[in-house]
C-alpha cells in the first residue's frame, strides 16, 4: 500500500545519506524520489534526484576535557578520524563511542562526549575537537528483557558489562547492544530507555527475537587438498537456553573417518573466561604421498582468555593415543626385487613401527592472538597474528611453535581493493634426541604454496612417501578486488597473489631422504575465485608454479575454504 511505500522510500533515502556521508559528503541529500509500478513486469522502479554537496577530509583533530585528573594521552589511540582522511560519519561515531569507553575505563562513569566540527569552506576539510566532560549523574534503575523465549535472561545480562545500579553511560549501552547482537542467538535486537522512578534514574529495554541455533543435518564438499569431505552433524550453539555451544560430528574423507566431541562454556564460572572439552576418534589410511595409516583417539581441555578487546589466550591440556595400522620401512637400495628394511635414526638404531604399534603422548600449550582485522569474512584493514605452541610428552618429547601474522590494508579509498601480506612460520625441537616420529611433522602443500599438491613438496623417502619436515616458513602477497561486471550481492571477488615457501630436513626418526631438496626455495603465483557463500568462504586458486623440486608434485587448479590466516 501507500503507507508501506513511503516507509520503504523513507529507509532508502536514509542509506543513501548513509552512503554519501561515509565517502565524504556530508551535505549530502536526496532532492527526490519518485516511485512508480510497471504492471507488465509488476515492479516498482525508483528514481532518486541526488545533490552530492563538496566532498570533505579530515583536518586537525584535537581533544578537550573539564575532567580533572583523565588522562587525555591514553584516548588518543580511540580516535579513528586521522587528518588527511577522507570523511566518514561512521568513523566519527566510532570514536565518540571509544572515548567515552575508555573514559569509563579510567573510572569517569558519566563521561559524555561531544565532537565539536569546523568546516572549513575553503579547504573542504572538517577540524574535529573530542569534548569530554562529566555528564549528568544517572543511574540504571531497571533492566527489562522480553522476546527471549529460550535464551536466559543471565546469558544477555552478562553481555551489557554493568546492572542495576549501575551508572548509566550510552557508549557502554551501544557496547552492550553489539555484544548481544554478536551471541548469534537474535534475529534482531533493540534497546530503548525510559525515564524512572525519578529524573537522574533509567530504565532500559531489551527486546530481541530469537533465532534457530540448533543444526541438525549432513554436509557435504570438494578440497583439492583432501578430496570430497561429508560430515554428519549436531550443532547446538545456545544449549538448553545458556549460551553454551555443543557439537557431535561424524566426518569422512577418502582415506579416513572422524568422530568429534565439542562443548563450550562461554563464561566459566561466571567470569569472562570460556571453557570446553573435545574428544575425537579418527582413523586414517595410508596415501600414496603419506607412509603410514592410524587410528587415534584423544581429548583436550581448553581455556580462553580475553586480555584486552584485541588481545586472547587460549590455554590448552590434551592426551592422545595412536595406533599404526602399516610397517615403515624403506627401500633402501632402490631395487624393487630385494626386501625393504626398518628405518634407522640418526644413531643407527632401527626404530620399526610395526603393525599395532602405539604411540603415546600428552600435551600443554598456548595460542595467543592479536585481532584488529574489521570483518573475519570480507577483511579490508587490520592485523591478525596468532603464537601459539605445544610442549609433548610421553612416548616422544618435543616442542612445537607456530607464528603466523597477516595484514591487510586497503589501496584506493572505496574502491575495494585490499591487499594483504601473510607471513608463517613453524619449527619443532626434538627434546628426547631420539628423532620426532614422522607423523607428529610437518606435511606441506597449498597452504604453505599454491600451486603444490596436499603433501606435494619437502623431503621424499626413495618411493617417493612424503617424510614431513621439522621447520617451515613462508611469505604471501595478495590484492583482491571486486569483480566489476558482477553485482556485489553475488559475493564473489577476484585475487591476485605470489607465494614463497621453505622446509627443512625431515626429522631423525624418518626414513633417509633421497629426494626432494631442502634447501630449495619453492615459489608461485596465480588468479583466484572468491566466493562468500553462504557456508562460508570459498576460494579456487590456479597456480603457476615459479620454483620447484623435481620431486614435488605441483597442481595447477586447487579448490580450498579461505581463512584469515
Amino acid at each position: 500500500d501507500d503507507e508501506m511505500k513511503q516507509e520503504k522510500l523513507a529507509v532508502d533515502k536514509e542509506l543513501i545519506r548513509l552512503f554519501y556521508a561515509n565517502r565524504g559528503y556530508p551535505d549530502a541529500r536526496v532532492l527526490s524520489a519518485v516511485a512508480e509500478y510497471d504492471a507488465t513486469k509488476n515492479a516498482y522502479f525508483v528514481s532518486f534526484t541526488i545533490s552530492e554537496g563538496e566532498r570533505y577530509t579530515f583536518g586537525e583533530i584535537g581533544i578537550e576535557t573539564s575532567i580533572a585528573g583523565l588522562d587525555v594521552e591514553a584516548l588518543r589511540s580511540s580516535i579513528r578520524t586521522y587528518q588527511g582522511n577522507v570523511y566518514k560519519y561512521r568513523d566519527l561515531q566510532r570514536s565518540v563511542e571509544d572515548l567515552a569507553y575508555r573514559a569509563t575505563g579510567q573510572g569517569f562513569a558519566f563521561a559524555d562526549v561531544r565532537p565539536r566540527l569546523d568546516r572549513d569552506v575553503v579547504n573542504k576539510v572538517f577540524n574535529i575537537t573530542y569534548l569530554v566532560d562529566e555528564g549528568a549523574r544517572i543511574y540504571v534503575e531497571r533492566i527489562d528483557i522480553v522476546g527471549n523465549t529460550k535464551t536466559r535472561d543471565f546469558v544477555i545480562r552478562r553481555e551489557l558489562g554493568f546492572a542495576e545500579g549501575d551508572p548509566f553511560n550510552r557508549s557502554m549501552v551501544t557496547r552492550g547492544k553489539s555484544a548481544i547482537e554478536g551471541l548469534g542467538f537474535f534475529s534482531s535486537v533493540g534497546v530503548s530507555t525510559r525515564q524512572g522512578s525519578s529524573s537522574d534514574k533509567v530504565v532500559l529495554n531489551i527486546a530481541v527475537v530469537e533465532k534457530s541455533t540448533g543444526d541438525y543435518g549432513f554436509t557435504g564438499g570438494y578440497s583439492t587438498a583432501d578430496g570430497i569431505l561429508a560430515e554428519i552433524s549436531l550443532t547446538e550453539t545456545n544449549f538448553l537456553g545458556r549460551g553454551q555451544y555443543l557439537k557431535l560430528a561424524i566426518g569422512a574423507t577418502p582415506n579416513g573417518q572422524t568422530y568429534d566431541f565439542s562443548f563450550t562454556e562461554p563464561r566459566f564460572m561466571g567470569l569472562k573466561v570460556s571453557a570446553g572439552v573435545d574428544v575425537y576418534r579418527r582413523f586414517s589410511g595410508e596415501t600414496l604421498t603419506n607412509f603410514f595409516g592410524y587410528e587415534s583417539t584423544g581429548g583436550q581441555l581448553r581455556f580462553g582468555v580475553p586480555i584486552t578487546d584485541q588481545v586472547s589466550v587460549d590455554l590448552l591440556a590434551g592426551v592422545e593415543t595412536k595406533t599404526f595400522a602399516d610397517a615403515y620401512t624403506y627401500d633402501h637400495d632402490n631395487d624393487p626385487n630385494t626386501p625393504e628394511i626398518p628405518h634407522p635414526t640418526a644413531a643407527g638404531d632401527s626404530v620399526v613401527i610395526t603393525n599395532g604399534q602405539t604411540l603415546n603422548k600428552v600435551f600443554v600449550g598456548y595460542n595467543l592472538t592479536y585481532n584488529t582485522v574489521d570483518s573475519p569474512s570480507l577483511p579490508t584493514s587490520g592485523l591478525i597474528a596468532t603464537l601459539n605452541q605445544q610442549f609433548v610428552g610421553w612416548d616422544h618429547s618435543f616442542v612445537r611453535t607456530e607464528a603466523k601474522a597477516r595484514y591487510f590494508v586497503p589501496l584506493m579509498e572505496d574502491s575495494g581493493i585490499v591487499a594483504s601480506v601473510r607471513g608463517q612460520v613453524g619449527v619443532i625441537n626434538d627434546l628426547s634426541g631420539a628423532g620426532v616420529h614422522p607423523s607428529e611433522t610437518y606435511f606441506k602443500g597449498p597452504r604453505l604454496v599454491r600451486g603444490f599438491q596436499s603433501m606435494g613438496m619437502g623431503p621424499k623417502a626413495a618411493n617417493g612417501e612424503s617424510l614431513g619436515s621439522l621447520m617451515f616458513a613462508g611469505i604471501s602477497a595478495e590484492i583482491e578486488f571486486p569483480i566489476p561486471v558482477l553485482p556485489e550481492s553475488y559475493g564473489l571477488r577476484g585475487a591476485v597473489w605470489g607465494d614463497v615457501g621453505y622446509l627443512s630436513s625431515a626429522s631423525a626418526a624418518a626414513a633417509p631422504t633421497t629426494s626432494g631438496d631442502t634447501q630449495q626455495v619453492r615459489s608461485s603465483v596465480g588468479a583466484s575465485l572468491i566466493w562468500n557463500s553462504p557456508f562460508g568462504p570459498l576460494r579456487g586458486d590456479f597456480a603457476h608454479v615459479l620454483q620447484q623440486d623435481t620431486a614435488d608434485s605441483t597442481q595447477v587448479f586447487q579448490f580450498t575454504i579461505s581463512t584469515l590466516l
